[in-house]
């Protein structure tokens, strides 16, 4: 993703960040796109190319199988459900993205209070970030509900501001970090801005929306704190 929008000098005084996870915070793409094959093999489906298996890692996968041609929205259920019981077992493999844990830590040490809004299965998500240690620096983690009616980027954005709002958080001024087009309309949904991170999945066409685009977890930190 080449920067079209350039970074703020100077951070706004966000009230919250709240963050993505896969493409943002952890590099997930081969263990999802492993389980996304062997999915559609499972499945009796020819499986597509690396870069159209690519195209499934972001948006909610339910709504991304839903629109594969051949599937009912029953053999969508199903395909979920082959993916989640095979990557449940390879989720704990993907790396946190260099420099992304420093400015997570900076930003608890700054006292910002920080959410996770993901479109990936909260109780996944949690397991993610407690394998690499990152969940205690979380005030809410939030992702889709296990039964999918909560799995839109839209909806899960809401639910994060919800609880943050919970625990006292001032959300006059939340900020998304992301990597995808579709952080940055479900975000805007609530009237919270997008920065987008160039080590993601999305592709330059994807930022137009975007507050600032960032490639590197310095200029990540200068967008985030003042």
């Amino acid at each position: 993703m080449t920067s079209p929008l350039p970074t703020p000098t100077l951070a706004p005084a966000w009230t919250a960040v709240l963050f993505d996870l896969d493409g943002t915070i952890v590099d997930s793409a081969t263990e999802i796109m492993d389980s996304l094959a062997h999915m559609f093999a499972k499945m009796g489906v020819p499986v597509p190319d690396a870069e159209t298996l690519r195209t499934f890692v972001g948006p909610p996968l339910l709504d991304s199988l839903r629109m594969t041609p051949g599937f009912s929205d029953a053999d969508a259920w199903a395909a979920l459900g082959v993916y989640r019981d095979h990557y449940a077992e390879h989720l704990l493999h993907s790396p946190v993205f260099p420099g992304v844990e420093g400015v997570i830590r900076s930003l608890h040490a700054a006292g910002m209070p920080i959410a996770l809004a993901t479109s990936k299965p909260e109780s996944m998500a949690r397991r993610v970030l407690e394998h690499v240690g990152l969940d205690g620096y979380f005030t809410v983690i939030a992702g889709a509900s296990e039964d999918e009616e909560r799995s839109t980027k839209a909806d899960v954005v809401a639910e994060a501001l919800r609880r943050l709002r919970a625990h006292g958080v001032d959300v006059s001024d939340p900020v998304m970090v992301g990597d995808r087009g579709y952080d940055t309309l479900g975000a805007a949904a609530h009237d919270v801005p997008t920065i987008l991170v160039e080590w993601g999945y999305g592709s330059p066409a994807e930022a137009g929306d975007a507050f600032a685009v960032v490639h590197s977890a310095d200029q990540l930190r200068s967008a985030l704190l003042p």
